[in-house]
């Protein structure tokens, strides 16, 4: 199969899905690489550490969807590249299909079969790891009085207290945050709804403060805040939030806000999208953190990591085609959005009041014949 990889055109991303070592395996299980010139770039790989492995190297974009019959990237297929797409291509990128109607539209007219990469994953994206990590940092440097925030260190001083620090949610975006902060000696409250995850991080994590995660909870402590990381991937149906506007005027002046799940209209209602380049607004004194791809600033380990958790679904469906990888791995089949022109993702049907079929539908495949995966959100479709 000829296999493209295509150079990210979103402002302030510079990851790639595929490092060299995964295009070497590619190229050895008997597939054709096709590099854009400079898609590893952004994350320190080489147009010529790729051309050593075997991979050929093009110029633009247009030359990887002339050429490829299966294009994978890291980011939502932009404006410029609807056009592109050919009936019957394989597209493998992050789409986020719920949250955009237009892209849905492309990809649903063009009739391709298209992958959204971040419903993939059995054990959390390793780009959730990393953003919890590096949000947390990124909250740091906007508490400093220099990035417009209180001027509080966070881990005090002889005589001056620790940051205290709410971190909501603990999965793996909120547990890497966690490890951060400890470590850094912050004073750390982390909410989750589940109890048994809170006793667990007691155990790991000892000195912290623990708090079921909801509304009146938050409200009860802002006035003490200093930072507050929110790590919750909120729910695109719902229309309530968990930290609303009024709430802001609690909090001291010069806190901030990182949103690392970068959900307009989400837990954090002030929370709008910005980029590495203006990372930050203030909200009634509050300083608010809201780039969408935070992990695309430390590219390289990102990239290493996000390859190397793929890998097998692309060499999968290059070596066995859509519906025996489908068939094979649940994770993979539930984030099958789009199959020749039909909607195949459960979250957009619902988001954007669309008709779907389920991928196993669609696939044919028989009840009992494949693997099973639990539902990617919990935004269902009765329908």
């Amino acid at each position: 199969m000829k296999i493209g990889l295509l150079k990210e055109i979103k402002n302030g991303e510079y990851r790639t899905i595929l490092t060299p070592n995964e295009v070497a395996e590619l190229i050895l299980n008997g597939h054709e690489l096709f590099i854009q010139s400079g898609a590893g770039a952004g994350a320190s790989f080489e147009d010529v550490e790729y051309e050593k492995v075997g991979a050929k190297i093009v110029e633009t974009m247009e030359e990887i969807y002339q050429i490829a019959d299966f294009v994978t990237k890291v980011k939502e297929i932009e404006e410029s590249e609807y056009k592109l797409l050919r009936e019957n291509q394989i597209i493998f990128t992050c789409i986020h299909p719920a949250a955009s109607r237009e892209e849905v539209d492309a990809l649903l007219k063009a009739k391709v079969i298209a992958f959204t990469a971040e419903d993939t994953h059995k054990y959390g994206s390793p780009n959730c790891e990393i953003a919890g990590k590096l949000g947390l940092l990124k909250g740091v440097e906007c508490l400093l009085r220099t990035n417009g925030g209180s001027g509080q260190l966070i881990c005090g001083a002889g005589g001056a207290p620790a940051a205290n620090v709410l971190i909501i949610g603990a999965g793996l975006v909120g547990r890497g945050a966690i490890e951060m902060a400890y470590g850094l000696g912050a004073n750390i409250t982390v909410m989750d709804i589940n109890v048994q995850i809170l006793r667990n991080l007691l155990s790991n994590f000892p000195g912290i403060n623990t708090l079921i995660s909801n509304t009146a909870n938050i409200k009860s402590i802002l006035p003490s805040l200093d930072l507050v990381v929110n790590c919750v991937k909120w729910p695109k149906h719902r229309k309530d939030h968990l930290i609303y506007k009024d709430m802001l005027k609690l909090m001291k002046k010069g806190s901030v806000i990182v949103d690392i799940s970068a959900d307009v209209g989400g837990a954090i209602e002030t929370y709008r999208h910005t980029t590495h380049e203006n990372p930050t607004y203030i909200v009634d004194g509050i300083v608010h953190y809201g780039v969408d791809n935070i992990p695309g600033a430390a590219s390289k380990t990102a990239s290493i990591a996000y390859a190397a958790s793929v890998i097998n679904h692309i060499k999968s469906i290059a070596n066995n085609g859509i519906v025996e990888a489908c068939r094979e791995n649940g994770y993979l089949r539930r984030s099958l959005t789009a199959y020749k022109g039909i909607l195949t993702h459960e979250e957009t049907s619902v988001i954007q009041k669309r008709d779907w079929v389920r991928p196993e539908v669609i696939l044919e495949l028989k009840e009992g014949t494949y693997d099973i995966a639990p539902p990617a959100t919990t935004t269902i479709n009765n329908n």
